[in-house]
């Protein structure tokens, strides 16, 4: 493969001749040899909005000549289409603060810019990576930067998905609000409960772990793009930093705005930390779900098999016939790797020292694929799972039946004591409490009809009796 030969700083290295990228990519390239991952594409997106957007901003002010500035911005509209994909090469795992990473894009679009003034690769005779494409900038503001803004984007498709979640969880509340059945504490039998109850529950957890991402919302709009190095502003104008950050809001369309305090801007990881802390949320929420329907669902023989989970494939390679929940089983997984994901970002962000946290690549790395990933197990979920879900009524109302729970509704009129009796003697017999109760005379068959009268058995009040 042909090379071509660039100089930075350090000296001279080869580049292969075919890329955009330059020497400073290079090395990280050979530095960095660590993942064999690539930048999150939402992460290199946000990254060549800002220089889209710094080039207009520079321009605005009269520091950047209309002619780089253009080609600069026809670089990153090039980019931004896709063009130079296979261009942005920096393994997540790179130096601190994300240097590699935006000089990356910096060469890029400075190759390109230069090739469409005529240039060819390269040279950096007519636009180059520092002086023109990070005018204005410093790897210090950019990645903060490019961290909100792909968080902001990958946000709005994890809601998304999250509420298709949360509608079929609401609609399975409504399909089975008239399924009566045992509850359950301790995994142990309880009071009677609709499966629509417990169908809603989960819909109303989604739709407080959604409340929660909103509240995240502000601190990633917050943009702290013209701090450059240390959050003071040398080498922004004050100009640029208004302008930069509305040609930022106009192209994406979120609510960003200025931060008031760049430096703080500069040094703090809250709105990642929060971000993170919410996405553990929904995690553990969905862990909780998805475990409660494979019990819900096991068996089919000798577990509670009281709902049925739609079959997507065979479950196992010498069980003929077994079917597994692996959609539930894949949430799990996904949800592990969420919680393991927010531990490196609680340690990442309380590394921060002085004016700046260099640990912001693990950070943005582990927050994107947090929520792609997220985004992608909740669409399954909700996909191939939920929407197909059945109530098997008459296994649910057979363990209602049997459930020593039901003597709970009747120690109000017979006593606590007796209740337990009752309990005690329908576990060692195998017989309903019901019919126990009738037996020892505690209740006529009539009063007992009226009382156990199941459906406001799963509402507030004191069963059999009016409550005011």
């Amino acid at each position: 493969m042909a090379n071509r030969v660039e100089k930075d700083t350090l000296g001279t290295i080869e580049v292969p001749a075919h890329v955009y990228y330059g020497a400073q990519t290079a090395r990280a390239v050979v530095n960095f040899p660590i993942s064999g991952l690539k930048p999150h594409p939402d992460f290199v997106w946000a990254t060549l909005v800002i220089k889209k957007c710094a080039a207009l901003a520079n321009m605005a002010t009269g520091r950047l000549d209309s002619r780089i500035g253009e080609a600069i911005v026809s670089a990153a509209t090039e980019a931004l289409e896709g063009r130079f994909d296979g261009h942005f090469v920096v393994d997540p795992f790179q130096a601190g603060a994300g240097t590699s990473h935006n000089m990356n894009v910096n060469e890029v679009l400075a190759n390109r810019a230069e090739e469409l003034l005529g240039g060819t690769r390269g040279e950096y005779a007519r636009v180059h990576p520092n002086d023109h494409v990070n005018m204005a900038q410093s790897t210090n503001d950019v990645i903060p930067t490019a961290m909100r803004l792909a968080s902001l984007k990958m946000y709005s498709m994890l809601r998304t998905q999250l509420h298709r979640l949360s509608e079929s969880l609401h609609q399975k509340g409504e399909e089975f609000d008239r399924v009566l059945k045992s509850g359950r504490t301790h995994l142990q039998d309880a009071v009677p409960i609709r499966l629509g109850q417990e169908f809603e529950a989960y819909a109303v957890a989604i739709d407080k772990n959604i409340s929660a991402m909103e509240g995240c919302l502000d601190g990633l709009c917050e943009l702290g793009l013209g701090g450059t190095a240390v959050g003071t502003g040398l080498n922004a104008e004050p100009r640029y930093i208004g302008l930069v950050v509305e040609e930022i809001g106009e192209m994406t369309g979120f609510p960003v705005y200025p931060s008031k305090n760049l430096v703080e801007t500069t040094q703090n990881m809250d709105p990642f930390v929060r971000l993170s802390s919410v996405l553990k949320g929904v995690a553990i929420n969905l862990t909780r779900i998805v475990n409660d329907l494979r019990l819900l669902s096991s068996g089919p023989m000798t577990g509670l098999n009281e709902i049925n989970l739609p079959p997507v494939q065979p479950g196992s390679s010498i069980m003929p016939g077994k079917v597994n929940p692996v959609v539930p089983e894949m949430v799990n997984m996904v949800s592990y790797q969420v919680i393991g994901a927010d531990a490196t970002v609680t340690l990442a962000a309380q590394a921060g020292q002085l004016e700046l946290n260099v640990m912001m690549p693990v950070i943005v790395y582990n927050l994107l694929f947090s929520m792609d990933i997220l985004k992608n197990a909740v669409n399954k979920l909700h996909e191939s799972c939920i929407n197909g879900i059945t109530a098997n009524v008459t296994r649910c109302a057979g363990f209602l039946e049997g459930s020593v729970g039901m003597v709970t509704v009747l120690a109000p009129y017979i006593g606590y004591a007796a209740a337990a009796e009752v309990a005690k003697e329908s576990v060692r017999t195998g017989r309903s409490s019901k019919e126990i109760i009738v037996s020892r005379e505690l209740l006529s068959p009539e009063a007992l009809a009226e009382i156990i009268d199941p459906y406001p058995l799963t509402n507030p009040g004191i069963p059999g009796k009016r409550n005011g």
